[in-house]
């Protein structure tokens, strides 16, 4: 049994976090491991809150701090990474949500049966600016990332789909099928592909056990994985690409999740980019629509009805390609959203601190209605 929470429980909410216990001769608070997030989730309509904090990011209601990156190579030679992202997000009513996410992850995690990533998210108490809620932040980003697609899908996938592929088959695609069977119900086949054999073969047993309503299949490459859906989301490590546009059918849409799966020619030629943030995107070394934009092969501006979205259809203009905003941008009525017909559409998240900030306010509500969490003295 969980140990009772030491704030006040009065309203309880995502809105305006209980906060009001002060005690001067100690210092507590509580934390939320996996167990307790996971029952937190179950009463929390995560793509809502993803979307009401995309709003406040579009509105200028967010504060989004330079992240803290430290990268090394562990004794394999595998790419490590620690990343410290801090957050704000105004609250309707009541102070703001303010907040850390510090995720570290390794590549070679996987092949030795671990998450590739894993950390701690917390929330400060706007008065002391004491840490007061720490929770396991694997799940919860997660979490995050798999409802900022649902959300993207919901204003920018294809009218009519049935089936998805998802190129990497680890927790943070197990994480998108759980989500996708409750918000897409109509979707009845899942493809999958892994660089692993063994990893993908496990997804598929995973998703036929949790998920008997979806046909799964595990294709034989990446290529064959895109060509039999038309949403493809991908969730690997990849740190060089491999997704040409010319695997793309017309009427594709493209969750690029992970860092580097497509190809430049695949944002060149797309119907529709969008975002989570502009800046954090343009400034990452590592994503390739990052490299694009500092190359002024993508710009920022809006796209007019002069620019072509294939330069082969007008070679006489070098004009950089135009993203066509952020989603939080389509959720407020500030940019139209684009459906794939045509050609493709990306979505084409950083991964906002801010969205593991308002999540965590929700979960916090949820574990104080619930009773959840320990409570743990600092001293």
């Amino acid at each position: 049994m969980s140990e009772q929470l030491p704030f006040s429980a009065q309203r309880p909410s995502s809105e305006q976090l209980p906060f009001s216990e002060q005690l001067p001769s100690s210092e507590q608070l509580l934390f939320l491991d996996r167990e307790a997030v996971l029952a937190c989730l179950a009463h929390v309509d995560v793509c809502e809150e993803v979307a009401q904090v995309l709003c406040r990011h579009a509105e200028g209601r967010v504060e989004l701090p330079a992240e803290g990156y430290l990268p090394w190579a562990n004794g394999e030679g595998a790419y490590c990474r620690s990343l410290a992202m801090l957050g704000a997000v105004d609250v309707d009513g009541g102070p703001p949500l303010r907040g850390m996410k510090l995720i570290n992850a390794a590549t070679s995690n996987p092949s030795h049966g671990r998450e590739r990533a894993a950390g701690l998210v917390m929330l400060f108490d706007p008065d002391t600016a004491r840490p007061r809620v720490l929770a396991e932040a694997g799940w919860l980003s997660a979490t995050r990332t798999a409802a900022y697609t649902m959300v993207s899908l919901r204003h920018l996938g294809p009218e009519q789909w049935d089936a998805t592929a998802f190129l990497g088959c680890g927790m943070l695609a197990r994480v998108h099928i759980g989500l996708l069977a409750t918000v897409f119900p109509g979707v009845t086949r899942v493809h999958l592909y892994d660089t692993d054999p063994r990893r993908a073969g496990e997804l598929a047993a995973w998703v036929r056990e949790r998920h008997p309503h979806f046909t799964v299949r595990v294709a034989p490459g990446a290529k064959e994985a895109v060509a039999a859906a038309r949403v493809v989301v991908t969730t690997t490590t990849a740190d060089r690409g491999y997704l040409p546009a010319a695997w793309l059918a017309p009427g594709t849409f493209v969750a690029h999740v992970s860092l580097a799966d497509l190809l430049p020619d695949a944002f060149l030629t797309a119907q529709g980019v969008f975002v989570d943030d502009v800046a954090l995107v343009a400034d990452n070394p590592r994503r390739i629509l990052g490299q694009l934009m500092r190359e002024g092969r993508v710009t920022d501006r809006p796209p007019t009805d002069r620019d072509s979205p294939d330069p082969a259809q007008d070679p006489t203009r070098a004009r950089a390609r135009a993203l066509n905003g952020t989603l939080g941008q389509v959720l407020i009525g500030e940019r139209p959203p684009v459906r794939p017909t045509t050609s493709h559409v990306i979505s084409n998240p950083f991964g906002m601190a801010v969205l593991d900030v308002g999540l965590l306010g929700a979960v916090y509500g949820a574990a104080v209605r619930l009773g959840l969490g320990r409570t743990l003295t600092l001293y």
